[in-house]
């Protein structure tokens, strides 16, 4: 072979391991953006799969003629009660047919459970987040016809809830139950135990706002069972001073506490016609006003069922 067709074979063989090799990365560099985009894509479209109960009911009863359901339901932002507008249409279609049921079964009952988690700060003047939501659901009802004595409502911790980030579709289930026998004799004695350990808050000097303990809560949460489930029922809520200033002034001072619990009650859905407000000042002492701890304690309002 001569000294210039080696060179010229050189020269071939260059070229095509030259275009082999740009061929290999070529390709593969394709696959790999392929793949890469592939999986982008799959991440993309994988929607949040978020927590909804479902506006859900059905009679347990073997002779049960009533069951509704809806993927809708209520919803509600984190940390909140209040529900979100607009109601979704399933739930709209599905009120009158529970009204419809309820009313021709009076001794039936929708027991309402609100659904919360640890994480969520509770900010309503009931126990848990889950008692206020399922309130305000009970609230709503009321206002499209259904029977407030007909409507029971509990709150249950459930950390599997998920968020789409903001709120919570749907954190709320329903069943459908039977009055008990006893219900009269129980919502007495609730109002006894309401009235003999009556809710009293404490307020500081010239002060009308409070926060709320869990017990408190708890007492609000009593007392608003029991406006719902009696007929014409009522609470009376007494403001009372200390005798530091002058009688007006105080008179003046008991009815804005007593107006200012009245006003927290009607912002967590107890009906404002259920309430009744007035103010005794400093009249009516339960200590002495000749320290500050006497007058502290005389600086109250009192919640009792009429």
């Amino acid at each position: 072979m001569s000294k210039k067709t080696r060179y010229l074979f050189g020269i071939l063989l260059t070229i095509v391991t030259g275009t082999i090799l740009m061929w290999s990365m070529c390709c593969n560099s394709d696959t790999n953006d392929s793949s890469e985009d592939l999986e982008n894509n799959q991440k993309e479209v994988t929607p949040t799969v978020v927590t909804n109960k479902g506006f859900t009911f059905k009679d347990p009863n073997p002779d049960g003629s009533f069951a509704y359901t809806s993927n809708d339901n209520f919803n509600f932002n984190v940390s909140d009660y209040s529900i979100l507008t607009p109601v979704s249409q399933g739930v709209i279609i599905g009120i009158p047919a529970l009204h419809v049921y309820l009313k021709n079964h009076p001794k039936k009952s929708v027991d309402i459970t609100g659904h919360y988690t640890s994480d969520e700060k509770n900010s309503s003047a009931f126990p848990n987040l889950g008692i206020a939501r399922a309130n305000a659901i009970k609230n709503y009802l009321v206002t499209n016809g259904i029977a407030s004595n007909q409507i029971n409502i509990f709150g249950e911790e459930d950390n599997t809830l998920i968020t789409d980030g903001i709120r919570y579709e749907g954190p709320v289930d329903y069943e459908i139950s039977e009055n008990v026998n006893n219900e009269a004799q129980e919502l007495e004695a609730l109002k006894k135990r309401i009235n003999d350990d009556p809710l009293t808050l404490n307020f500081g000097n010239a002060q009308a706002s409070i926060d709320f303990t869990t017990a408190q809560r708890q007492k609000i949460a009593d007392i608003s069972r029991y406006l719902d489930q009696v007929e014409g029922a009522s609470i009376t809520i007494e403001g009372h001073t200390d005798n530091i200033g002058s009688r007006t002034i105080n008179i003046n001072l008991g009815q804005k506490r007593a107006a200012y619990l009245k006003e927290y009650f009607v912002s967590n859905g107890i009906p404002e016609t259920k309430i009744i407000t007035t103010s005794k000042g400093p009249d009516i002492s339960i200590a002495p006003n000749t320290t500050e701890e006497g007058r502290a304690k005389n600086r109250r309002s009192i919640v009792t069922i009429n």
